[in-house]
C-alpha cells in the first residue's frame, strides 16, 4: 500500500490519550471514526487485522468439523418469547428493537434462539450428532456505558458457534474440543487467554468458561489461585470457593478483558422451546447444548493495546501489531533521492504476495519513521545513503532490535 493513498492525519503523541494509548492513536490519525459513543467507522489498518483474526479463527474451527453458516441478524420476537428472554433483554434495555407496525424484531445482541431452530431443523436424530454450527457477523447491544473505545462498543464483530450433542456426557466432549480450539486460536494470535472459571449470565446454563486477557485496561478482574494453577471470575468467587476448595489466602487479582466465554447451555433452549431429536430407542428428547463466543474487536484492541510502545523517557512512541495478523509486515521509509530503489523492494514483495506499506510522501525521513511506529507495522526498512542491498538493516519495531538481510532473502525473512 502506498502511504499516500491512506490520507492520514498528523498525530501529536502528547495529546494521545494515556489510558487507550493505541486505539486513540488510530483515532486521531482517522483509521477509526467515532459516530457517537459506541459507535465506529473502521478503517484499512484495523480492517485488515480484523479479518486476519477472522481467518485464524475460521481455519481452527473448521479444523475442528464446524460448520459456517450465518443467522439473520434481526430475530423475531416469537423465538425469543419461547425462550422467556424477551422481556428480561427487553428489561435491561440490552436488545435494540423493531416494529414494523405487524411485528416486532431484535436486533441480535446473541443468537442462541436463532441457532437451536436452526439446528433442530438439521438434525432430527440422534444419527445426525453431535454438530456445531458457527458464524462471524456483527452483533448490536445497547450497552448503556460503552467505554474503551473498541472494548466494549454498540456495535462488533463476533464469532458464536452452537453446539448440539444428544445428553451430558456427549456435550462434555464437545465443550473440551471447543475449549481446545480456543486455545489453539489464542496461541496463534499470540495472546495469553486465560481460561477462567465464570457464570452464565444472561446466556445460561450451568456451566461457562471465559477467556480473560491480562491488561492493566481490562474492566474485569480475575483471581488466580497460584497453588492450583486456575483463574476466577472475581465476581463468582463465593459461589465457587467451596466447589474448588480454594484457599483466598492463595489468591492474586488481575485487571483483564473477557475475549471469549465458552457456555454449557444443557436444555435451557431446547426444552421450552420444544426442539427434540429421535433418540436410539425412537423416543424424543432435548438437544444439550452448547455456546462460544469470540469477540474479534476485543481481540484487536487487546493485542495493540498490550503492544503499545513507549520511549526511555517513558512517552508514548506507537505500537506494534504482532506479523502474524498484521495487516502489513514491513513498512518502507527512503530518502527521496532513493524513491527508484523503495518503489523496486516495495513491487518485487507485491509480486510475492508480501504486503508492505511504502511511505510516498513528500515528508522529512524523520516524520516517516515516527508514523511507521503509529501504523503498528513491525518492521522498517530505512532506505538512506548508505543503502547496501546485500545488508539491508530491518527494525523490529516492538523491541528495537536490527536485522542484517540480504535483499535476495528479504522476503523469507518476512515470512519466517
Amino acid at each position: 500500500m502506498k502511504l499516500s493513498n491512506l490520507n492520514i492525519k498528523k498525530i501529536k503523541f502528547n495529546e494521545v490519550d494515556d489510558n487507550y494509548p493505541a486505539e486513540d492513536i488510530l483515532l486521531k490519525l482517522g483509521e477509526l471514526y467515532q459516530y457517537e459513543s459506541g459507535i465506529f467507522g473502521y478503517g484499512n489498518i484495523w480492517t485488515k487485522m480484523e479479518r486476519n483474526v477472522k481467518d485464524i479463527i475460521i481455519d481452527e474451527l473448521d479444523k475442528a468439523g464446524c460448520i459456517e453458516c450465518v443467522f439473520p441478524a434481526i430475530h423475531p420476537k416469537k423465538y425469543w418469547e419461547m425462550s422467556n428472554r424477551w422481556e428480561t433483554y427487553l428489561s435491561t434495555g440490552t436488545m435494540f428493537t423493531i416494529n414494523d407496525g405487524d411485528n416486532e424484531y431484535g436486533l441480535a445482541p446473541t443468537a442462541e434462539e436463532v441457532a437451536a431452530i436452526f439446528g433442530a431443523n438439521r438434525l432430527p436424530s440422534h444419527k445426525n450428532l453431535p454438530a456445531v454450527y458457527y458464524q462471524v457477523t456483527e452483533k448490536y447491544r445497547n450497552e448503556m456505558r460503552p467505554r474503551g473505545y473498541l472494548f466494549r462498543p454498540k456495535i462488533f464483530t463476533m464469532l458464536d458457534a452452537y453446539s448440539f450433542d444428544k445428553d451430558e456426557e456427549s456435550f462434555k466432549e464437545t465443550f473440551d474440543k471447543m475449549n481446545n480450539v480456543y486455545k489453539r486460536i489464542f496461541e496463534r494470535l499470540e495472546l495469553d487467554a486465560k481460561p477462567s472459571i465464570s457464570d452464565g449470565g444472561d446466556i445460561g446454563g450451568d456451566e461457562s468458561v471465559e477467556y480473560q486477557v491480562i491488561t492493566k485496561l481490562g474492566e474485569d478482574k480475575i483471581l488466580h489461585d497460584e497453588e492450583k494453577d486456575i483463574f476466577i471470575n472475581e465476581e463468582v468467587i463465593d459461589a465457587v470457593k467451596e466447589k474448588y476448595d480454594i484457599n483466598e489466602e492463595n489468591l492474586k487479582a488481575y485487571n483483564s478483558v473477557e475475549v471469549g466465554n465458552n457456555f454449557n447451555l444443557g436444555t435451557k433452549y431446547s426444552e421450552p422451546m420444544g426442539l427434540y431429536y429421535t433418540t436410539e430407542e425412537n423416543e424424543k428428547a432435548p438437544y444439550h447444548m452448547g455456546c462460544y463466543g469470540i469477540g474479534l474487536g476485543r481481540i484487536v484492541a487487546a493485542i495493540i493495546e498490550n503492544n503499545a510502545l513507549y520511549n526511555e523517557d517513558g512517552s508514548l512512541k506507537g505500537f506494534s501489531i504482532p506479523k502474524n495478523i498484521a495487516p502489513y509486515k514491513l513498512q518502507i521509509v527512503y530518502k527521496e533521492d532513493k524513491e527508484n530503489t523503495a518503489e523496486g523492494i516495495y513491487n518485487a514483495l507485491e509480486e510475492l504476495n508480501i504486503k508492505a506499506i511504502i511511505d510516498d510522501r513528500k515528508a522529512s525521513i524523520g516524520m516517516k519513521i515516527k508514523d511507521a511506529y503509529s501504523l503498528g507495522t513491525p518492521y522498517i526498512l530505512i532506505i538512506g545513503d548508505e543503502y547496501d542491498e546485500n545488508a539491508l538493516e530491518i527494525e523490529e519495531t516492538k523491541t528495537g532490535k536490527k536485522h542484517i538481510v540480504k535483499l535476495k532473502d528479504l522476503d523469507k525473512f518476512l515470512l519466517s
